[in-house]
């Protein structure tokens, strides 16, 4: 079992981390167009958003959800989809694909949250199933073709997304806010909450709080916040496929939270900078892709028991 950080850090060693941190994915991002291909770069942004989404929920709150996929594809056809009948500004379709993906997990949400563990996971998946038929039948999604060569427009009207630096720094600033979003979230009153939740449930019905209401509003956060990410990931691409409503790619939301290290601010970012990189670059090697991430899982596993970031964290602090 992989841990998590702890529930309670000290204020003032939290303060501290956290704007070296900052300054350092800053800076790293500010810099990646210009050190690796702009479009794996965007591709990166749009996982480690949805993983950090994803980790929201899991954690955070202790909810495995095996459906992840469904917000994030969901909301990637929807924004293309008024870009291209409806003619839509761009920054309009991302929100309205973010809103939809939204009610999709209030819908979810509401029917599965009373239950935990396998149960609830399988009832997310159930759902997430359930999204990918409809996404393969309805004549709009394109079916197996998916939606294809949907131009990426203009930004408030003036600036042109076509251009892949243009565009990167869109998906770059999306990503800094959806990243703030999840930071300011697990560290208010409702973050500590969600812990609580996490650790020891009865106790936290024991002290009056609405368990269910916390959990709904974590997994519509978490959903929302997911369905961003599907959509700059469509706009990115300038296409929409099976591929992000696929049960696959829950899982491998799943794997990039535990490689990087579930309950970590910054463990999502580096398990889906690690998972893409290695589908990236051993490509050529065809199924064998597969075999090997395994394998950097496992070791990973037997390695960092906390995750990349997770042991990183507690070498910090026993040093200092």
């Amino acid at each position: 079992m992989i841990a998590t950080e702890p529930a309670f850090v000290p204020a003032g060693s939290r303060r501290s981390g956290i704007p070296w941190g900052y300054a350092v994915m800053v800076a790293v991002g500010l810099a990646a167009p210009f050190l690796v291909y702009p479009v794996f770069a965007m591709n990166v942004l749009c996982l480690a958003l949805f993983a950090s989404a994803f980790n929201l929920l899991l954690g955070y709150s202790g909810l495995l959800s095996f459906g992840h996929a469904a917000f994030l594809g969901a909301a990637g056809y929807v924004t293309l989809e008024t870009i291209r009948r409806w003619g839509l500004p761009v920054e309009l379709a991302i929100l309205v694909g973010t809103v939809v993906a939204a009610l999709l997990g209030m819908l979810f949400g509401v029917l599965a949250i009373r239950r935990s563990g396998i149960y609830f996971a399988m009832i997310t998946l159930g759902f997430a199933q359930v999204v990918y038929f409809l996404v393969l039948q309805m004549p709009w999604t394109g079916g197996e073709d998916g939606l294809q060569g949907v131009a990426r427009g203009k930004l408030l009207g003036i600036v042109s997304l076509q251009g892949n630096l243009a565009m990167y720094y869109f998906v770059y600033a999306v990503f800094l806010a959806g990243f703030w979003i999840i930071h300011r979230t697990i560290h208010s009153p409702f973050g500590h909450v969600l812990r609580a939740i996490r650790e020891n449930e009865p106790r936290a019905i024991s002290l009056g709080y609405d368990v269910d209401r916390y959990k709904l509003l974590a997994f519509v956060i978490s959903a929302a916040l997911s369905g961003l990410a599907g959509s700059m990931k469509a706009l990115v691409f300038q296409s929409a496929t099976l591929t992000d409503v696929h049960w696959h790619r829950s899982g491998a939301v799943v794997l990039m939270t535990l490689l990087g290290g579930m309950g970590t601010p910054m463990g999502p970012s580096v398990g889906a900078l690690l998972v893409t990189a290695l589908e990236n670059y051993l490509a050529s090697y065809g199924s064998w892709v597969a075999v090997l991430t395994g394998c950097v899982f496992i070791i990973c596993v037997l390695a960092f028991r906390r995750g990349i970031v997770g042991e990183l964290g507690a070498l910090v602090r026993r040093s200092f």
